[in-house]
């Protein structure tokens, strides 16, 4: 206790010997991985900033200026001031307060009056109210999951400010050993994909990159990471890193929660409100096929109320020895390639997660700005010798070519997607084709939670492509309100969609493995005038494989909960190119581009594409690759 008193000591004064007495500073807390200073005069963050800046020099680490609560107008009063402050020709259309922080939340459709000239604006509501001002761009669409996770940070201020504190007291304690022994080991995703699980270690500290099911087994044994191996023990676990909002990335950290997890969950910013909407669904379906949950809504919340969100580029103490920074992975909104930083400059681990080495209509192409890499862990989905894509132009024509022939028979277009990600770069494509007049018209029915996913994508413009960016921020044009969408509001609307004219049908979920997608496919699938359409990734022992093979009777559970047999004559098609993940030619690249690493392990792929591609790694380039198992722990330094 001596030593993390000494070491918090030493930086509290270095805090209050670089401001002077007139800041009126009232405690220095340590508040997840930063270090918060209360003041009663919060306009030192600008009157003083050099002096702030030289703090952080000198402790290297992150320091945030928070109004002491003494300070701070009453929310009703602060309310009337901020509102007399901004200009009407800002609409904003909410300003919410969150205690724990100090911080007086601003949404306005037009966030760049409401900042003001070089900032004047808000300094002049800082000074005014004592409140630090944070200005959100009110989204084009309604987000209920966002206004869920807003309302549960606010309501519960006092729990996550408790929380913040523990993380802060356990990031800011000593070393009680020298940096050394960097571990990794494969809880799950090693040479099979789904359950994605990596726990790292040093002598200090335990990390585990994603937490994921696997959505392709019934089995626990197989669908779940290996939490029972030796290594992971929850009570020394320092902190989750999530790095993207697929179940199989996502779908079992509210478990950990469940079983006394009181630790932080670090992701980008999209990605909380993604994996939350991907994790209430997932218990949704469970509920109504009638499976046990491992874990409940109160756990979901919990995860929520743990988790520290951060931009790409910020680097992030997570634990005494170990640094975060997230960067873009190019595979789904807010998908993270994870750079740990271990000592101080000891061992550099890069985490693709799932990522894609290319440009699409929805995002830009993967981050490769590391300054060291010493191992990289690698998917390999895509990474057989004969997974090799077409390009996005070639995948492009042939989807609109097939959407075109099936509505000139008089049929039906079915596309299965997973509701964040491919729903919405079909979304734009259909659009974008339409619009040319190369696509036949018709009407594009959205339905599942892909309207919910849309709207959070239309939350963060500023981490999807540019040019979809720039429609959004600069022209105030949405492409994900389409003339030619029709969101599908309820279930009743179905029936008049399949008996109506040719159409084309975007629904959830993207491996037919529940969702509005079964209804659509049981009553499609007799006729050969319609098509079904594979864009993304079917794992084997879904229906959609099943289906995807080409087998012509295929067993569903009915919505009464019978077995149905059902008969598939219609068209089947599976176009590549779409996928969020890279194919070979793109990983090999993606590796070739980063400063020559010691270590490659290969992992989320089948079996053979993992060893296939490890070993392809290993005599081509002379580098230390490997295809781990599960429950296999590699020593990296």
């Amino acid at each position: 206790m001596s030593l993390v008193s000494n070491k918090q000591s030493e930086i509290r004064r270095i805090v209050l010997e670089h401001l002077p007495k007139e800041a009126e500073i009232t405690k220095v807390e340590f508040e997840g991985p930063a270090l918060a200073v209360y003041t009663m005069k919060p306009e030192i963050r600008i009157t003083h900033n050099r002096a702030i800046t030289d703090i952080v020099s000198i402790i290297k680490k992150r320091i945030v200026i928070r109004s002491d609560p003494q300070a701070r107008l009453n929310e009703d009063e602060a309310r009337k001031i901020i509102m007399g402050i901004l200009p009407s020709e800002a609409e904003v259309t909410n300003v919410l307060f969150d205690p724990s922080l100090g911080e007086a939340i601003i949404e306005a459709k037009k966030p760049g009056l409401v900042i003001g000239k070089n900032g004047t604006t808000l300094q002049e509501i800082l000074v005014k109210t004592h409140w630090i001002p944070r200005v959100l761009r009110s989204p084009p669409m309604t987000s209920k999951i966002i206004a869920h996770i807003r309302h549960s940070m606010y309501s519960r201020s006092k729990e996550r400010r408790r929380i913040l504190r523990n993380v802060g007291e356990r990031i800011f304690r000593p070393l009680v050993y020298e940096v050394g022994d960097v571990r990794i080991t494969m809880l799950g995703g090693a040479r099979e994909v789904g359950r994605s699980a990596i726990l790292v270690e040093t002598r200090e500290s335990k990390v585990l990159l994603d937490c994921g099911i696997n959505p392709g087994s019934s089995k626990p044994f197989e669908a779940f990471p290996r939490f029972d191996a030796g290594q992971f023990d929850l009570s020394s676990l320092d902190a989750v890193v999530i790095s993207h909002a697929h179940l199989d990335h996502c779908g079992f950290l509210p478990f950990l929660y469940k079983y006394g997890y009181d630790g932080p969950v670090y992701c980008s910013i999209p990605n909380l409100s993604l994996m939350t909407l991907l994790q209430l669904d997932y218990l949704d379906v469970l509920t109504r096929q009638g499976l046990p949950l491992p874990y409940d809504q109160k756990d979901v919340r919990s995860s929520v109320l743990h988790t520290i969100p951060l931009r790409y580029g910020v680097v992030t103490d997570i634990a005494p020895d170990i640094r975060l920074t997230l960067h873009n992975a190019g595979h789904i909104l807010g998908s993270s390639i994870i750079h740990l930083h271990i000592g101080e400059g000891l061992h550099n681990i890069v985490y693709t997660g799932d990522f894609k080495y290319g440009k699409t209509m929805l995002l830009e192409s993967a981050s490769t700005n590391f300054p060291r890499v010493e191992t990289v862990i690698t998917e390999s989905t895509y990474g057989a010798p004969e997974d090799l894509m077409p390009s996005r132009t070639e995948a492009e024509n042939k989807l609109v070519s097939i959407i075109n022939t099936t509505l000139k028979r008089e049929g039906k277009v079915l596309i299965p997607v997973p509701a964040v990600g491919r729903a919405q770069e079909i979304m734009l494509i259909l659009d974008e084709y339409m619009r040319r007049g190369e696509l036949v018209e018709a009407p594009v029915f959205i339905e599942g939670m892909i309207s919910e996913a849309t709207a959070i994508h239309t939350a963060y413009p500023e981490y999807l492509s540019r040019e979809v960016r720039n429609a959004i921020l600069n022209q105030g044009e949405n492409p994900f309100e389409s003339e030619y969408f029709t969101i599908v509001e309820h279930p009743s609307a179905r029936d008049e969609i399949i008996e109506g004219p040719p159409s084309i049908i975007v629904a959830t979920s993207g491996m037919l493995e529940g969702g509005p997608i079964i209804e659509y496919f049981q009553q499609l699938a007799p006729d050969k005038r319609n098509s079904i359409i594979f864009v993304s990734y079917q794992i084997e022992g879904t229906l959609g494989r099943r289906i995807q093979k080409g087998i012509p009777e295929v067993s569903i559970i009915n919505s009464e909960g019978k077995i149905k047999v059902i008969s598939c004559k219609l068209e089947v098609h599976t176009v590549e190119g779409f996928s969020g993940h890279s194919d070979r030619r793109q990983i090999i690249s993606y590796l070739r581009k980063l400063s020559k690493p010691e270590n490659i392990i290969v992992c989320h792929g089948e079996k053979s594409k993992c060893s296939g591609l490890a070993n392809y790694l290993a005599k081509r380039y002379k580098v230390n690759a490997i295809a781990p198992e599960v429950l296999e722990t590699i020593r990296l330094k």
